[in-house]
């Protein structure tokens, strides 16, 4: 394919690089004159290990070109990377300025330009960006509609600095956020050569998957840093904790509990988040983000009450009591305050748990239901059905398999609040999600 790739920094240089090595035909534009004159001699612009031999041997087979002309590439090729940096502004909001210059350039270009052109962003923008600011850029400029005159795709990079080459073959995976199929079509002809999962999906997930990712890896970091603040405050070697930690691929290295939906509870973890925060108190450690996950979840039981008082209706069916589906354990279910407070605020709330027996309850299970809800058994449903034919609103709060087939039972007048996700794909009736 004939591609043409803004912007010949990391990203920009790299991608050139990599699509001209397997025999597509790349024309990279920069705005600086140098990093032109680079590519043109068969130098690397930048410093990236294995990268200048590649630039050098594209050049010399005719198969990498570079130009400031920003027109005379689009006009010449079939697809344009826009690899253009979004540095941070002071107040932390994203620079967007490069980003808007090139799609005013390709968008004055495709004025001209009559056969099918897709227009691909890899810089790193937020969510909604390529679609409220960036696109309207691109018709005003071509005076053509996107998606019917010409394509446009999101495809964030995942290319690590010192490793870019290698990430560039070997990703985790390919992203296409496509604005319509056909564009989408034509971009993932670019990816043949490498061997990677392809996830073709909406333009606004695929920016944010990039942000996600990003924010996960400093997550780690931050975490793994006040895990070893806290190790040696001890005399324990924190690089061997997290060595052995990391060995765990079922749980701590893993899918598991990466999923949205409502808070976490029961008798282990807001338990021993709790005693990891006061130990580091005690030793006097700052450990904001350990001491930030109990507020969070807080937040997040704050979240699913909105969701019931935004529906304005005052008879509230809740599905699930214990912490999580297949146990009596209702030792910090997040579904216990949600239930508390929606009594508190003058609503008419029913309970129903298939497996939480308020008789048969013992020790501190039962301790804990009778301080937090002593008025629990006169508000438990008998059956599902009952509890649905009596509410206005049904907040579903574990994932237990006895409610799946709730849909069926909702009515086009009632709401269904889903806090696990089990019914996202249902219809005919008011459906609220809690990250979906």
């Amino acid at each position: 394919m004939k591609v043409s790739v803004f912007g010949l920094g990391y990203v920009g240089a790299v991608s050139a690089a990599c699509l001209a090595t397997d025999g597509h035909e790349v024309l990279g534009i920069d705005v600086n004159p140098q990093k032109v004159r680079q590519i043109q001699a068969g130098k690397s612009p930048i410093i990236e290990p294995g990268l200048s031999e590649r630039v050098a041997e594209a050049v010399q087979s005719g198969q990498l070109k570079a130009t400031t002309h920003a027109e005379a590439a689009v006009l010449a090729s079939e697809v344009s990377l826009i690899c253009v940096g979004t540095p941070s502004n002071g107040n932390s909001s994203l620079d967007t300025r490069y980003v808007e210059k090139v799609c005013a350039e390709i968008g004055s270009a495709l004025a001209k330009k009559r056969s099918y052109h897709v227009v691909v962003f890899r810089s790193t923008i937020l969510p909604s960006t390529v679609r409220e600011l960036l696109i309207p850029i691109l018709e005003q400029h071509s005076q053509c509609q996107a998606g019917v005159d010409f394509g446009v795709c999101m495809n964030p990079e995942f290319l690590r600095e010192g490793s870019s080459i290698r990430d560039f073959y070997n990703p985790s995976f390919v992203i296409i956020g496509e604005l319509d199929r056909r564009s989408g079509d034509v971009l993932e002809k670019l990816y043949q050569s490498v061997d990677a999962p392809v996830f073709r999906t909406n333009i606004q997930t695929a920016e944010m998957v990039k942000y996600v990712s990003n924010a996960f890896h400093a997550l780690k970091i931050a975490f793994a840093n006040e895990i070893g603040a806290l190790c040696k405050t001890h005399g324990i070697d924190g690089q061997e904790v997290m060595e052995i930690f990391i060995k765990d691929k079922l749980l701590n290295i893993s899918p598991a509990y990466l999923r949205p939906g409502f808070a976490f509870g029961g008798s282990c973890l807001p338990k021993d988040l709790r005693a990891l925060a006061y130990r580091a108190k005690q030793s006097d450690l700052e450990l904001p983000l350990v001491n930030a996950v109990l507020r969070s979840n807080e937040i997040q039981i704050q979240r699913g009450i909105k969701l019931v008082e935004q529906t304005g209706r005052k008879k509230i069916g809740v599905l699930g009591l214990s912490f999580k589906p297949g146990t009596d354990d209702v030792r910090e279910s997040p579904a216990i305050p949600l239930v508390e407070t929606l009594i508190g605020r003058g609503y008419q709330v029913m309970v129903y748990d298939e497996i939480v027996n308020t008789n048969m309850l013992v020790g501190s299970n039962k301790i804990y239901l009778e301080r937090e809800l002593p008025h629990i058994a006169s508000i438990m449903s008998p059956s599902v059905e009952e509890l649905v034919k009596a509410s206005e609103v049904v907040v579903i709060t574990n994932g237990s398999k006895a409610f799946y087939d709730i849909p069926r039972l909702i009515g086009p007048d009632q709401t269904l609040i889903d806090l696990v996700g089990i019914a996202k794909k249902s219809h005919g009736f008011a459906y609220e999600g809690i990250g979906w």
